[in-house]
């Protein structure tokens, strides 16, 4: 019964919520420590275990190590692998009474076991078990063995406040306070994690204690502080050194190096290099690395090359850490073909590449975007049995965001937490960035993942989400966000309102954009020359040239220059007003403040040029563009190819295209869509269909207006049966009403356009019966839609998500709430997410309809599919119920929230008891 008893007590003290652990530590003062009892308290910092020990294992050993002859116990072997530091950590802390030299047999015992490692908190349990039985000298070594152990910044934290508060203990103090090994180790510690402070206050301990300061001390006090580049404060502990009368030694020498080098001050760094010989200082291989270090950090890889070369003057040969150097500085400059020559280089020199290595090759590799090759090299690692480290799963993922490659990248998280690699901030950004460009709630539910785990979001996750959002024309959501990261004390820069204004300003909302632009100066941010170009580009879409010529003049006068994008949008603008001449003295104006014309101003000059039929001065500008040094890109071709098409000169246009491909400029959906609207207008459908295939094959996906386009021919065909070109037929797909064909367009249609693209080796794919289907929602033809769903069952397609979200979208607008449900269902069951603007409709529309116990089973099961929790309340609660003004109903919802332990912030609290209360 006793032992049943000590287990229940244990379960109970340890089984608390998050919540009231952290509060529990945070709240605990640290007690002094007393030699007549053993030590009980540990300082604040002392962080939760991640996985809590089995507290029944710690009772066992207890148990086991009561008896004699304990290392001969039968269960000792099958508890062996179960046993870990936070287990030996509760066996000496729930048991302070073990006999110290039990304790030290089996300390000694299970770190012989090759997969034992003790932490800081078992050695910390030990010691006080130790020092409470006056056990000192084993107490020093333990110590010792304590701080050595530290393994992030936090133990380092945790040690440095235990050891601090032992010292100051009076009654230890003549008896147990910290040896000059102690406290240089001590020091060492914290110099790894940069705790400049805490070594400061270490240093002071240490000579308030009349423990004479030796060499290793003050070089020790040195390194720390050449590690944040502060070489003025280094270099009074150089005069200490001086002033013992002891010379500054290799160390000393190579820390200053480091030192200069993180200040960017490499010249510096250089005179120290080259005065060490004279001072009889040897210079190794730490020196050479650190100073190449400096000098590739300042794009001087040629001399850190040199460097490299002559390291055998000095006979010193590079180690893996020199190797590494050189080639992250090769692959930061550009020359990574180089770099990674050198990587292969290495192994034949005996020097084998190790996981920072070979993290620089596949971070290099992911920049060129040659994510494959990046994985590959991860492959590599784990054959040669080394660990990848977050920085390299991190370099992995954000080349997969940055190609939009999300189930990769998803893959790759899954893997380093297989590998019990854990995620960081830096890797949850990365994927919200990635997910934002595509489906702004999965980045949101990242937001809450990430708060779930405790990484704390930064600017810039708040960034990427509101720029997400606006991307989405979820303006509200977005400003809802900056509440909120105002909430967490974060304070938004420049890019954040950059994107807000821009936003505001591309749905026409300039009044606002203003408003938001004037208030910059209240909140002490300067506007910088992306916000002024996103007004002033605001300003220009909607033709008040004069307001952009203000902000102009103004953002002048306030020493911000413009930049070309400046220039750009005021030279469009007056294009658009059809004042060329203003134009062009625009851009003469933009080069007389040394803002060369970039390809994008040309661009804009031809093709307004050529929307007025003046293809000489189009054909000059381009020639003058090129000459200039500019290469024209798709938009400038494209714009040819339109104003060609536009007029029926199909040999001029395919000559333009022609030329593109030549110059390695590839077209894209518009380019090719152009041509091949033109090819219809004469009757041509085989040449229609030619350049079809040149999409397909250059895996440039047509977008539904491209298959609105051949719709169009094949219906015309069809009415007409007649097959000769007119000029006067020909027509600008892009100017005319795409709705219509739609309308027109019956499920045969679509069959015969599946015929006639196989016909012409274009096999209909999901992007193919997604288009159409986009379309096709558009003007409510679900009848058609539903056809299409089906053969596509057939063909064994699986529709996408934009495809389910267009019918959803249908459904809700058409009323087919029960249509839309199923939809909703079918989503669901392929790992899918519902756009929450049609779930808001949905939802309002059952509740319009009566239908109550379907919209708590929808909502429900909403909240099982991973979306952020604030996300919804936004969406579904206040734009949806009580925008509609059903508050009642939006109670009803925010308990079923509440039940299913859905977090919100307190800002979303806030408006929705602001909006209930209100209604």
């Amino acid at each position: 019964m006793n032992g049943s008893s000590t287990i229940a007590t244990v379960r109970t003290s340890t089984m608390r919520t998050p919540a009231a652990i952290m509060k529990h530590v945070e709240s605990f003062h640290f007690r002094c420590f007393l030699l007549t009892k053993p030590f009980s308290s540990f300082p604040s910092s002392l962080p939760i275990d991640p996985e809590p020990p089995d507290h029944e294992l710690p009772l066992l050993l207890h148990s086991i190590l009561s008896k004699p002859n304990w290392q001969k116990h039968p269960s000792l072997p099958k508890l062996l692998p179960s046993i870990s530091p936070s287990h030996v950590h509760s066996l000496f802390s729930l048991n302070p009474y073990l006999l110290p030299q039990t304790a030290l047999d089996f300390s000694s015992w299970i770190s012989q076991k090759p997969t034992f490692k003790h932490s800081v908190y078992s050695y910390s349990a030990l010691l006080n078990i130790l020092v409470a039985y006056k056990f000192f000298g084993p107490a020093d070594k333990i110590r010792l063995a304590m701080i050595k152990s530290s393994a992030s910044i936090h133990e380092s934290r945790f040690v440095f406040e235990l050891l601090m508060e032992m010292n100051k203990n009076e009654q230890l103090h003549s008896c147990f306070k910290l040896s000059l090994r102690s406290y240089n180790f001590l020091l060492m510690s914290l110099s790894k994690f940069l705790m400049i402070d805490e070594m400061k206050s270490v240093y002071s301990e240490m000579l308030n204690d009349r423990v004479s300061p030796n060499i290793f001390t003050w070089n020790t006090m040195v390194n720390g502080y050449c590690k944040i580049g502060n070489v003025v404060e280094a270099q009074r502990y150089v005069t200490k050194i001086v002033q013992a009368g002891l010379n500054p030694d290799t160390f000393t020498y190579t820390s200053l190096i480091l030192g200069h080098c993180r200040n960017k001050d490499v010249d510096s760094a250089f005179r120290i290099f080259r005065m060490m010989p004279s001072k009889g200082c040897r210079r190794n291989e730490v020196s050479y690395t650190n100073l190449m270090h400096g000098l590739c950090e300042a794009e001087r890889v040629n001399e850190a090359i040199k460097l490299f070369e002559a390291m055998g003057e000095d006979f010193c040969y590079p180690t893996v850490r020199t190797y590494t150097v050189i080639i992250f500085g090769l692959c930061e400059t550009g020359r990574k073909s180089e770099g990674i020559k050198l990587f292969e280089e290495m192994s034949q020199k005996g020097c084998e590449p190790n996981a920072h290595t070979y993290t620089v090759i596949i971070d290099s590799l992911c920049k060129d975007n040659k994510v494959d090759e990046a994985r590959e090299m991860v492959g590599r690692m784990l054959e040669k049995g080394l660990v990848p480290s977050v920085v390299t799963y991190n370099a992995l993922i954000d080349g997969y965001c940055k190609h939009g490659a999300m189930e990769a990248a998803l893959e790759v998280l899954g893997m380093m937490e297989s590998n019990n690699c854990f995620p960081n901030e830096r890797t949850y950004n990365e994927l919200i960035a990635g997910f934002c460009k595509k489906n702004v709630h999965k980045a949101m539910a990242f937001l809450d993942k990430m708060l779930e785990l405790k990484l704390v979001p930064n600017v810039v996750t708040y960034n990427s989400l509101i720029h997400g959002q606006c991307k989405m024309g979820q303006l509200d959501n977005a400003f809802r966000l900056l509440e909120m990261m105002k909430k967490n004390g974060l304070v938004p820069d420049q890019w954040t309102f950059s994107v807000l204004i821009d936003s505001l300003c591309k749905v026409d909302r300039i009044e606002e954009a203003r408003n938001l632009f004037d208030s910059l100066k209240e909140k002490s941010l300067k506007a910088n020359e992306v916000i002024y170009t996103a007004l002033i580009d605001g300003y220009c879409k909607v033709g008040k040239i004069e307001d952009a010529n203000y902000l102009l003049d103004r953002m002048i006068n306030q020493g911000c220059l413009p930049n070309s994008c400046t220039y750009n949008a005021i030279i469009d603008g007056l294009c658009n007003m059809k004042n060329m001449k203003e134009a062009l003295s625009m851009v003469k104006k933009m080069a007389g403040m040394g803002v060369k014309p970039t390809v994008d101003t040309y661009t804009i000059l031809i093709k307004w040029m050529l929307k007025e039929g003046d293809f000489d001065h189009a054909h000059g500008t381009l020639d003058q563009l090129i000459s200039s040094g500019c290469q024209p890109d798709v938009l400038t071709y494209t714009a040819f190819i339109h104003a060609y098409c536009g007029l029926g000169r199909l040999k001029e246009a395919e000559d333009m295209m022609i030329r593109m491909k030549e110059e390695g400029v590839f077209p894209d959906s518009l380019t090719y869509t152009l041509l091949l609207d033109a090819y219809g207008c004469f009757g041509l459908m085989h040449s229609a269909f030619d350049v079809l295939k040149c999409m397909f094959d250059a895996g440039c996906e047509p977008s539904h207006h491209t298959y609105s386009i051949l719709f169009k021919y094949l219906l015309k065909d069809r009415r007409t049966k007649d097959d000769s070109p007119a000029v006067n037929l020909v027509s600008n797909g892009m100017l005319f009403d795409h709705t219509d064909v739609w309308k027109s367009m019956e499920f045969d249609t679509a069959l015969e356009l599946f015929e006639k693209m196989r016909q012409h080796g274009c096999v209909p794919n999901a992007n193919t019966y997604g288009k159409l289907i986009i379309g096709l929602c558009k003007v409510g033809r679900f009848v058609v839609v539903q056809k299409l769903f089906d053969h596509m069952r057939d063909q064994g397609i699986s529709p996408g998500e934009d495809a389910y979200n267009s019918l959803l979208n249908c459904f809700c607008e058409l009323g087919m709430y029960d249509d839309a449900m199923i939809v909703v269902d079918l989503m669901i069951k392929s790992s899918q997410l519902p756009y929450l603007d049609s779930y808001r409709q949905l939802i309002c529309g059952l509740y319009d309809q009566g239908d109550k116990e379907k919209v708590d089973t929808l909502f429900a099961n909403l909240l099982r599919c991973g979306y952020s929790s604030d996300e919804v309340a936004w969406k579904i609660l206040i734009d949806g119920l009580l925008k509609k003004g059903l508050a009642d109903r939006c109670s009803e919802l925010l308990s079923i929230m509440e039940k299913m332990g859905c977090q919100l912030h307190p800002n979303t609290y806030s408006l929705l008891i602001e909006g209930i209360d209100g209604a």
